[in-house]
């Protein structure tokens, strides 16, 4: 069936949509025809219009001219002597179109193309900034916190948002938590992160970083992130850039997809171009925000940090007698990504003396059975070497009586249950008696557990529900408690805030008035987890990472010491970040985040280091201070704790006897290839080290006191 199409009007309506530039041309083309046709006219008029022109003092070749862009040329026409009657017609006709062009076109041209330019510009279609700019491809509730850390860092920045979404919707969301001064800064651009063609539109080659964010609500989320960075590189390499941007940071929603990202190399080409790649995900650093950073930033035009409690009290060492107990309400996405980022995290000297004060990260949910098999399974090599517990609490007269679960650990390993981590599942619900009942005992359990509660849960309401009806031992013990918000934190920071006094308790004991110190209700409880909220560039421990591995790198493998503090300070620091820089781009992704949860722990440990020192938790006094051999012997054992936990949940597994190096001295350099297929002889006890390998523990230790020298100056 053949189809027909009036081609002359597409060809105009398509010519005059695109630009103004074309409307302009078009007017022009039909301006010429009837310049063509004025002069046509007065040929063909009959009279002898030349010698009229000549009678009236008008250059030949102007009236045709005059008649179509001169309103009085035609009254110079009509009142003239002896004109005759043909010409009257031909200039009336000539005078009629330039009035419907000059009077009526080109004004309501200029009119729509103001209009028309205005629209543009807020429909985001309309490109202004073409150098050193920040990108943000996609938009979601996290936008506007990437955007004002981006401010935080630097103050002048242009900021390129490109979306799908409407530009006008956008700029008015964004309203609500930027700086209006800022906005003047903020170019929302109309487009698609997968489309080629929009980068060159936002100069993308020469922008400064680009964050790939998306919208964190579609299941494809991550795949169109994955594709959205091969499309990067594909126009990168293909153009043949002479500038790039420095870094590029991806956001994955899915946990199970971003910790695959933490161990293989599927960006290593956008490295390779020298462009740092950084994997994001939500959760993991709201995690980071609570343990390490230990602060969360509270919504306004400007931001205000706000502190988060120790989990862990003042600092535990190695005479401490109580363990660190973290109890999350609900299993979800933030749940696990907090007690990942815990296990990783924290570890204390105590554990050396006495095993039973292993952190111990219990979760508590209806199906928690469901629950506790696929969260076992997807950190089965951790599982194979350390037994959890299970505690059915699902009737409502059920007693807490965990049982340690061992049967996935591996019969075929020489050495199991040493870790100083331990995980243990409570089905049931959270409202039960029972539960209620067992998590009081917990909260009044001071002399031996440091207790914290994370209410987890995927609705903002049933965890302010909960958080709020705790039972009353919780609030009374000033146990933190911590409440996840989807959005706002004010109200939960607010009630806190109120009820942040100190107040006089009273009781009698044995006839005798005994009385206590005590904060109100909710003196005690904080929120997180909100989306606006989330983004938070700390580059410390990044930085302290990049040096941990240049320690590596230039370390002396036949003493196993580190370079000398000597030696080090004999380097320039320019130089010394330079050479750190060029490391830290040739490391595998597994190594970096081995690196990075390393320098993530100084935190805890700093803790324990002032501790023992007998310092205030807040006291820096003697952070730069070099460590005692004793502070040595306990950080070490720490860190080596920690890495056995890090190495199993990063995927990394402990050796049979027939693949272990130490078992098989004659084998050694053969099996230690082992390493390549994440099989890592050096998990295992520290007692159980070779002296050399225990070294390197010593050595991290010792250079704190530099790591922190160099990332604060």
């Amino acid at each position: 069936m053949s189809k027909k199409r009036n081609n002359v009007k597409l060809f105009l309506d398509r010519a005059m949509s695109r630009s103004f530039s074309r409307q302009i041309l078009i007017l022009l083309v039909l301006f010429v025809v009837l310049l063509l046709i004025s002069y046509l006219l007065l040929s063909f008029s009959g009279s002898d219009w030349r010698a009229y022109c000549a009678y009236k003092g008008i250059p030949v070749w102007s009236l045709p001219l005059f008649l179509l862009i001169d309103t009085s040329a035609y009254s110079y026409v009509y009142f003239g002597e002896g004109v005759h009657g043909w010409l009257l017609v031909a200039s009336g006709i000539s005078y009629l179109f330039g009035l419907i062009i000059f009077n009526g076109i080109m004004i309501g041209l200029i009119t729509n193309a103001i209009d028309n330019r205005v629209d543009a510009h807020r429909d985001g279609l309309l490109h202004y900034v073409k150098s050193g700019h920040y990108i943000i491809m996609g938009y979601d509730d996290m936008v506007p916190s990437i955007i004002t850390e981006i401010f935080a860092k630097t103050p002048k920045a242009d900021v390129v948002l490109l979306s799908a979404l409407d530009a006008k919707q956008v700029h008015e969301i964004l309203l609500r938590s930027v700086a209006r001064d800022k906005m003047d800064q903020i170019f929302i651009a109309y487009g698609h992160r997968m489309v080629k063609d929009a980068y060159h539109d936002i100069h993308l080659e020469s922008s400064e970083a680009i964050y790939i964010v998306g919208n964190r609500t579609r299941p494809e989320h991550d795949a169109i992130n994955v594709e959205c960075v091969d499309n990067i590189y594909m126009y990168l390499t293909e153009n043949h850039f002479n500038q790039i941007p420095k870094r590029v940071v991806c956001v994955f929603e899915d946990f199970d997809t971003y910790s695959a990202f933490k161990t293989t190399e599927i960006f290593s080409q956008i490295g390779d171009l020298g462009i740092e790649f950084v994997p994001y995900n939500f959760y993991d650093d709201w995690a980071t925000q609570v343990f390490v950073r230990r602060s969360y930033k509270e919504k306004n035009n400007v931001a205000v940090e706000i502190p988060y409690p120790s989990v862990y009290g003042k600092g535990i060492c190695y005479e401490d007698t109580k363990r660190v107990h973290l109890v999350f309400v609900g299993i979800t996405n933030f749940s696990i990504s907090l007690a990942m980022e815990a296990a990783h995290l924290l570890h204390f000297p105590n554990v050396n003396r006495d095993k039973a004060l292993r952190t111990r990260i219990t979760f508590i949910e209806k199906n928690a059975d469901e629950e506790m098999r696929l969260f076992v399974t997807r950190n089965r090599h951790y599982f194979e070497v350390q037994p959890f517990f299970y505690c059915d609490m699902s009737k409502d007269d059920a007693a807490y009586l965990p049982v340690k679960i061992d049967q996935r650990v591996s019969r075929e390993l020489p050495d199991t249950d040493f870790l100083d981590t331990e995980f243990e599942f409570v089905k049931g619900d959270v409202y039960a008696d029972g539960i209620q009942h067992l998590i009081k005992s917990w909260a009044q359990d001071k002399d031996h557990e440091y207790l914290s509660i994370f209410v987890t849960r995927s609705d903002q309401r049933h965890n302010f529900m909960t958080g709020m009806n705790l039972p009353d031992e919780v609030y009374d013990n000033a146990v933190p408690v911590f409440i996840r918000q989807d959005r706002a934190d004010d109200f939960v920071t607010n009630l806190r805030a109120a009820d942040d006094k100190v107040y006089i308790y009273g009781k009698v004991e044995d006839g005798t008035l005994v009385q206590e110190r005590r904060q109100h209700r909710y003196a005690n409880i904080y929120p997180f987890g909100m989306n606006d909220m989330a983004y938070w560039s700390d580059e410390t421990p990044l930085k302290q990472a990049k040096l941990l591995n240049y320690l590596y790198e230039t370390a002396d493998y036949s003493t196993f010491h580190f370079t000398s503090l000597a030696d080090l300070d004999a380097v320039p620091a320019t130089v010394l970040w330079a050479e750190a820089d060029r490391y830290w781009r040739a490391l595998t992704m597994a190594k970096k985040w081995s690196n990075l949860y390393c320098a993530y722990s100084i935190s805890c440990k700093l803790a324990t280091l002032r501790t023992m020192r007998g310092l205030e938790p807040d006291d820096r006094s003697q952070d730069l201070q070099d460590l005692s051999a004793e502070e040595v012997e306990m950080l070490a054992r720490v860190e080596h704790n920690r890495w056995n936990t890090e190495k199993l949940l990063m995927g990394f597994r402990k050796p049979k006897k027939a693949e272990d190096k130490y078992e098989n001295p004659s084998y050694d350099r053969k099996l230690q290839i082992n390493k390549e297929l994440y099989v890592h002889y050096d998990i295992r006890p520290f007692e159980q080290l070779p002296p050399d390998v225990q070294q390197l523990d010593y050595e991290i230790s010792q250079y704190i006191p530099w790591l922190l020298r160099m990332t604060t100056l």
